[in-house]
C-alpha cells in the first residue's frame, strides 16, 4: 500500500486525483485550508474504497502551512510515495488592477511552497530510490498572458530542471498542464465562464486519467488532451510578438468579466 498527499484536495482537479487514487487503493493524505470538508470528504474515501486517509489542514499561503506539509513529507516513519501539488488560484483583474498582496499570495502558493514541498518529498523519495511529484501548472504557462500564466511557466521550468537533476535517482516528476477545466476554480476568484467555449472545457477526472498515465510513461511535461495539444504546438512555432497580442486579445474575450 502507498501513499499519496494531495495538495487542494477538496475541490477541482485536486478532489479528482483523490478520488482516483482512492479507487486505486492508495492511502492518501488530503491537504487544504478547510478542516470540515477535508474531514467529510476523508470519511467519504475510506468508505467507499476502504483507504485510510489522514486530514492535514494547512494554508500554502502562510509559512506556517508550507512547513506543516513539507514536515509530513519528510517523515521516514510515514513516507509518502506521491505528491501531487495542486494548490492554487487565479486573482480577477489585469497586471496592476490586481493589489500586490494578492500577487505575493499567489507566488507563494504557486511557486514558493511547489519549491519547498517538491524538495521535501523528493529528498525522502530519493533516498528510498522512488517515488513521484506532479506539480500541477496550466497551458496558462505556454502564452505571454498575467503574472498567473508567468507563475505556472515556473512552475513548469522548476519541475524540468529538477527532472534533469534528479535523473537516475527513481524519482520522477513531471508538470501536468491542463487548460479550461469544469471545477470550483472560476467561481471561488469571481471570473466568469459563459463566454469560454463549450470545446474548450475539460473532465476533471478523464484529465487525471490521463496524467497518471502520462507520469506511468516518465513523461516530465504533461498537457491531457489533443485539443489543447493542438493549440500549444501552434503557440510554439507562432511569433511571440503575435502570440503576446492573441493572447491578451483572447484573456479579454475568455478572461474575467
Amino acid at each position: 500500500m502507498t501513499t499519496a498527499l494531495i495538495t487542494g484536495s477538496t475541490a477541482g482537479i485536486g478532489a479528482a486525483f483523490a478520488r482516483r487514487l482512492a479507487a486505486d487503493g492508495h492511502d492518501l493524505v488530503l491537504v487544504a485550508r478547510d478542516t470540515a470538508r477535508l474531514r467529510e470528504q476523508a470519511t467519504e474515501l475510506h468508505d467507499r474504497h476502504g483507504i485510510e486517509a489522514e486530514v492535514l489542514t494547512a494554508d500554502l499561503a502562510e509559512d506556517k502551512g508550507i512547513e506543516s506539509v513539507a514536515e509530513r513529507l519528510g517523515d521516514r516513519r510515514h513516507p509518502v510515495d506521491l505528491l501531487v501539488n495542486n494548490a492554487g488560484f487565479g486573482n480577477k483583474g489585469r497586471y496592476l488592477d490586481v493589489s500586490m498582496a494578492d500577487e505575493l499570495r499567489m507566488l507563494k502558493v504557486h511557486c514558493e511552497a511547489v519549491l519547498r514541498l517538491t524538495s521535501a518529498a523528493a529528498e525522502a523519495m530519493r533516498e528510498r530510490g522512488r517515488g513521484g511529484v506532479v506539480n500541477v501548472a496550466s497551458v496558462a504557462a505556454f502564452v505571454p498572458r498575467g503574472t498567473y500564466g508567468a507563475s505556472k511557466a515556473w512552475v513548469v521550468q522548476f519541475t524540468q530542471g529538477a527532472v534533469k537533476d534528479l535523473a537516475g535517482s527513481g524519482v520522477r516528476l513531471m508538470a501536468l498542464c491542463p487548460g479550461f477545466v469544469r471545477t470550483e476554480f472560476h467561481e471561488r476568484a469571481g471570473m466568469g465562464t459563459d463566454n469560454i467555449p463549450g470545446w474548450m472545457w475539460l473532465d476533471a477526472d478523464k484529465l487525471v486519467a490521463a496524467a497518471l498515465d502520462d507520469l506511468a510513461r516518465n513523461k516530465t511535461v504533461s498537457i491531457p488532451d489533443p485539443r489543447y495539444k493542438a493549440l500549444m504546438g501552434l503557440a510554439k512555432v507562432a511569433p511571440r510578438g503575435l502570440l503576446g497580442g492573441i493572447s491578451a486579445r483572447t484573456g479579454r474575450k475568455y478572461g474575467p468579466k
